[in-house]
């Protein structure tokens, strides 16, 4: 039981970050901070609505048990290449900040989803 509400909450929590994170990236130009960290990345501006486009994807794949996997997989996955590139940028702080929403995509794997009965 303990299971399944820690998935719950963590499922809430990442679909409620996708949703937000996809948003605020379809509305960079309204967060010149946003747009200022993109490109401090090397992400150029064209390429920004793709990202917002996965974003908001990954938040419906976790929703749905069948795809609730390949949602983590691609949170996990992009995660690590916001990581890469703050690496490759020199921005060390912006990649231990990322490390907790890495681990939460893994944590959600193994407990998964939580509304299976036979989940547990």
């Amino acid at each position: 039981m303990a299971k399944s509400i820690i998935s719950l909450a963590l499922l809430l929590v990442s679909v409620f970050l996708a949703f937000k994170h996809g948003w605020d990236t379809f509305n960079y130009k309204k967060h010149p901070e946003s747009l200022k960290m993109m490109n401090e990345l090397g992400i150029s501006e064209p390429i920004i609505p793709f990202f917002g486009v996965i974003t908001i994807l990954i938040g419906v794949l976790l929703l749905i048990p069948k795809t609730f996997f390949l949602g983590n997989v691609l949170n996990a996955t992009s995660i690590l290449v916001i990581m890469a590139l703050a690496i490759r940028a020199g921005n060390f702080k912006m990649v231990m900040m990322e490390i907790p929403f890495l681990i939460m995509p893994l944590i959600m794997i193994w407990l998964k989803y939580p509304f299976l009965k036979n989940a547990s």
